[in-house]
């Protein structure tokens, strides 16, 4: 292309679109409905209030009691079916309360028993839901259509995407056979795998294979779906349907994973046995020394465990919130509990450790480049990629951006897709590029000095060739510290698992901070790694398709959602939705916080409990009494509980990631 005086453009390179898009915050979601039980147990106290008020005592209590059992042979049916299990929970000392108060005509208490059991079940799904909500933006990315071409297209590259004039129609991703030619334009995700029929292609592959640099093919090449496009169409003829490709194949394992993933247990059922056998023994106890069954049922009222069903959903409600707040998603409170006790977090290394974004490294000037300083060079190349829309070239400008040179405008810009960039700037031809290109305007150069995990850009300007910029992905600024708070915070094994080489894992372990280790690892071996690790609960930190098997696998998984792949985000139990690695201890914080906040809730409900329970046993506090009693206990350990919802006003705070935008 020619022009007197090119503008400069703006830079395309990193745009991307499709999973991997820098997702909008969630929307604001307003209250959930409230649950119908607890409204319908409302409505019954209501009537039962009024048919009292109008002296039909006797319908009252009928409503009140048909009532009370109609719900208490509902939690019967689920509590019998856990029992078969050997699940044991404190629900279980409150469906003895609804029975025990209905048998000894305390209807008033039966139905309040209720409403506490409803508010409990209640607030638990809330927190849940309320997670569930938020997430779902993060969650609807995935490509759902594929651009076939018609059967006439041959795919030689005669026009924009090698379609050779076939017509591109729009089809479901699931109507894709094998066979099929494709269209996959700039920036969207390669939906099934297949076979390269345009020239050449750059493919961003890090959400596969953990591939931190874009990775160029040639025609006929494999190519793997879950691939993210550069910046040139390219067409590819399939070699399996979606269900039968990469993707597919890592969401299956996925699946496996997440099946097999040991289930939790409730934190206030751990209380459920013993609270609930001293219950019935004082119950017991009194009705044997008093002759009253009434004074049993008032202990039973009194100790309807509801600082156990409401306190802790509460704080774990208010920890979620907290969270979320801070960019992080939970989507369970078991989550947020496992958090809380976690001695193993393993890392990814691409996209999580480092930012996932080639940037310049150093620029390494040859010894004809003189008299040409290394800021002059890197301007001149900069200036001439600007033209380019390749990742590379993205990194490259932003460099010299950051270093407050000056591009210049080019007379002349050619752009050679997957192959570099050649322009006039200066009255000066500058070529840009892989190797060959570059020698075929300045001749054979020497081999550049690059470590593992770098790669090389060569520059020849006029006839000379004027040396290397060296790009590599570059550890988050946040890492290191990340690592040391989460030591300090008493996590036993901090690692890494990645499926880069050895010596490239090495060096970048090494600045992190870490000495633990497992490379050139696929998606299975991360699982088999993660399942048999001694030190549990287990936290994973990825953000790409290929991490998604050991996400779901982990006790937790935390997905780096802000550029991360949908895969990644639905197989985790953790959604950080801000590019920020700090946000991995915050969230061990808030788990840490909420569990203690919810502990405490429940003890200090527990003790108002037991001193309420000795009274009902020495006849001081009958069952109505006992069940208002509880509601005061309740309200108490609730706005205890709320705290958790609130910043901390000390304590280890999370590592701040001061200037990594500069260079991402």
């Amino acid at each position: 292309m020619t022009s007197p005086a090119l503008p400069r453009p703006p830079h395309a390179g990193g745009r991307r679109d499709g999973p991997s898009a820098v997702p909008r915050p969630p929307p604001r979601t307003s209250l959930p409905k409230l649950p119908w039980l607890v409204v319908l147990t409302c409505v019954v106290i209501v009537v039962t209030v009024l048919l009292d008020a109008a002296g039909n005592s006797a319908a009252a209590q009928i409503a009140a009691t048909s009532y009370s059992l109609a719900v208490a042979g509902m939690q019967a049916y689920g509590m019998l079916r856990d029992i078969r299990k050997g699940h044991w929970g404190v629900d279980l000392l409150a469906l003895m309360a609804i029975l025990a108060t209905a048998a000894t005509g305390e209807y008033y208490a039966s139905i309040v028993v209720v409403l506490m059991i409803a508010s409990g079940q209640a607030l638990d799904e809330y927190a849940s839901t309320r997670a569930r909500t938020q997430l779902r933006a993060l969650l609807e990315r995935a490509p759902r259509s594929a651009h076939r071409i018609a059967a006439d297209g041959r795919g030689q590259g005669t026009d924009e995407g090698g379609t050779g004039g076939g017509a591109i129609e729009d089809v479901p991703i699931d109507d894709l056979h094998v066979g099929d030619l494709v269209l996959v334009r700039p920036s969207e995700v390669v939906p099934a795998d297949g076979t390269l029929t345009t020239d050449s292609a750059t493919l961003d592959e890090s959400m596969i294979t953990g591939e931190s640099l874009p990775v160029d093919y040639e025609r006929g090449a494999h190519i793997l779906s879950g691939s993210l496009n550069g910046a040139e169409a390219l067409t590819l003829r399939t070699t399996a349907t979606p269900a039968e490709s990469q993707y597919s194949q890592i969401v299956a394992l996925v699946a496996e994973a997440s099946a097999s993933r040991s289930p939790t247990v409730r934190l206030a059922d751990r209380f459920a046995v013993p609270f609930t056998a001293f219950a019935l023994a004082l119950a017991a106890l009194s009705w044997f020394l008093s002759s009253d069954p009434t004074r049993a049922a008032a202990v039973l009222v009194a100790a309807t465990p509801c600082p156990l069903l409401i306190a802790a959903p509460v704080a774990f409600v208010g920890g979620i919130s907290r969270a979320a707040r801070a960019g992080i998603i939970i989507r369970s409170t078991q989550a947020l509990e496992q958090l809380a006790r976690a001695r193993s977090v393993a890392f990814d290394k691409t996209g999580t450790l480092t930012s996932g974004t080639p940037v310049v490294g150093a620029v390494v000037l040859a010894p004809t480049a003189a008299p040409l300083t290394e800021e002059e060079v890197l301007a001149l190349t900069a200036s001439a990629e600007q033209y380019s829309s390749h990742v590379l070239a993205a990194a490259i400008t932003a460099e010299a951006a950051r270093r407050g040179l000056a591009l210049r405008p080019a007379s002349r810009a050619q752009e050679f897709a997957t192959d570099g960039v050649r322009a006039d700037v200066a009255g000066t031809t500058v070529a840009v590029g892989k190797r060959r290109f570059v020698e075929g305007l300045v001749g054979r150069v020497p081999d550049p000095p690059l470590s593992a995990g770098e790669t090389a850009v060569y520059v020849g300007i006029g006839e000379r060739f004027a040396g290397v910029i060296v790009l590599r992905d570059a550890l988050r600024s946040a890492a290191p510290a990340t690592v040391r708070s989460l030591v300090a915070l008493g996590v036993r094994e901090v690692l890494m698992l990645t499926g880069d080489v050895e010596a490239t894992a090495r060096h970048i372990a090494r600045e992190a901070g870490l000495t633990t280790i497992h490379h050139d690892c696929l998606p299975a071996d991360k699982v088999e790694i993660v399942r048999h690790l001694s030190e549990r609960p287990v936290v994973m930190v990825g953000d790409g398709v290929n991490d998604a098997p050991v996400l779901a696998a982990a006790d937790v998984g935390i997905a780096m959602g802000a550029r991360g792949s949908t895969a990644a985000s639905e197989s985790a139990e953790v959604v950080i939705t801000v590019d920020d690695l700090a946000k991995v201890t915050e969230a061990v914080l808030i788990g840490r916080r909420t569990l203690r906040i919810a502990l405490q809730s429940i003890w200090i409900g527990i003790g108002l409990s037991l001193v309420l329970m000795i009274g009902a046993a020495l006849g001081f506090v009958p069952p109505l009494a006992g069940a208002f009693g509880q509601e005061a206990i309740d309200l108490l350990t609730i706005l205890y509980a709320l705290r958790a919802a609130g910043a901390p006003r000390s304590g280890v705070r999370a590592p701040i990631d001061v200037g990594q935008s500069a260079r991402t």
